[in-house]
C-alpha cells in the first residue's frame, strides 16, 4: 500500500447476493478495494463478475448484503447515483461518437457552460473545452489530437477517450471492463499505463479482464470468482497464473 491509502477501503462490499429467477449468481460474496489500489477482478463466463460490479455501478441492487462506501452504507438507485458518489465504468463497448472530436467527446453530456446557446459564447466555450481536455490528456500522459474525430482513431485511442471521459467527473473508483479486448498489444500496453496513472492519482481501480497476464502485471491485489463465490483473494505476487487457472476452473 501507498502513502496514499488510508487504514480502510474505499469500497466494501459484504455477503452479496443477488438472484436472477432461479439463478443464484453470487453467493453471499465479500469484495473490497482500498484507496490507490488497482485490483484485478478474474473468473471464467458465468463466475459473476460482470453481476458484482454492475451491483457497485448501480445497475442492480443487491438482493442481499451490504456496500460501504467511504465507510458507509449506501445503496444505489442507479448508475446516476453510483456516480454521484464517485464510482465510474469504462465498459468494453465504448459509448463514444464517431462523428465528434476527442474533446467533445471527453465532455459529452457535461459540456462548459455557454450563454445564450449558440451564440458567440459557444465558440469560447468550445475553445475553452478543447483546452480543458488538451490538460486533462496531458496530466493522464495521453498523446493524441484533440482535434481529431473519434471515428479516425485506434482501438487504444478510443479506450484512452473513454477512459478520459469518465476522469471528468473525478472519480474515486474507475471500474475497466475488459478495457484490452480486440486491442493490439502495444495499444492494450498503453491501457495497462493508464491503469498504473489512475492508481498514481490515488484513484482506485478495479480491473477486469480475460487475458490474465495483463491482470498479473498491472494489478496490487487479484479476486478470484467461480460459480458465484469468491475462491481467492491475495497479493498478487502470492499467486501464479497457473494457479489462478485452476482456481477459476475448479
Amino acid at each position: 500500500m501507498n502513502e496514499l491509502q488510508k487504514t480502510a477501503p474505499i469500497v466494501e462490499m459484504i455477503g452479496i447476493h443477488k438472484w436472477f429467477g432461479g439463478v443464484h449468481a453470487l453467493k453471499g460474496v465479500d469484495f473490497s478495494v482500498w484507496p490507490g489500489e488497482i485490483v484485478g477482478l478474474i473468473g471464467d463466463n458465468g463466475a459473476g463478475k460482470s453481476t458484482l460490479i454492475k451491483i457497485l455501478a448501480g445497475v442492480y441492487p443487491p438482493d442481499k448484503g451490504q456496500i460501504l462506501f467511504d465507510g458507509r452504507e449506501v445503496r444505489f438507485r442507479s448508475p446516476k447515483d453510483a456516480q454521484n458518489h464517485g464510482i465510474t465504468t469504462v465498459y468494453q463497448e465504448l459509448a463514444l461518437v464517431d462523428t465528434l472530436d476527442v474533446a467533445a467527446n471527453i465532455f459529452l453530456g457535461r459540456e462548459p457552460a455557454t450563454f445564450g446557446g449558440e451564440s458567440l459564447f459557444a465558440f469560447l466555450s468550445h475553445t475553452k473545452m478543447r483546452e480543458m481536455a488538451r490538460k486533462l490528456l496531458e496530466s493522464l500522459r495521453i498523446e493524441m489530437p484533440i482535434e481529431a474525430l473519434v471515428g479516425t482513431l485506434s482501438g487504444g485511442q478510443r479506450q484512452a477517450v473513454a477512459i478520459s471521459r469518465a476522469l471528468r467527473q473525478e472519480p474515486k473508483v474507475v471500474i475497466m471492463d475488459e478495457p484490452t479486448a480486440a486491442l493490439a498489444v502495444q495499444e492494450a500496453t498503453k491501457v495497462l499505463e493508464l491503469a498504473r496513472t489512475l492508481k498514481e492519482k490515488g484513484i482506485s481501480v478495479i480491473f477486469i479482464s480475460h487475458t490474465l497476464p495483463e491482470v498479473f502485471s498491472v494489478a496490487d491485489r487479484i479476486v478470484v470468482l467461480r460459480k458465484g463465490e469468491k475462491v481467492a483473494d491475495c497479493p498478487t505476487q502470492e499467486l501464479t497464473t497457473e494457479e489462478a487457472v485452476k482456481l477459476m476452473v475448479g
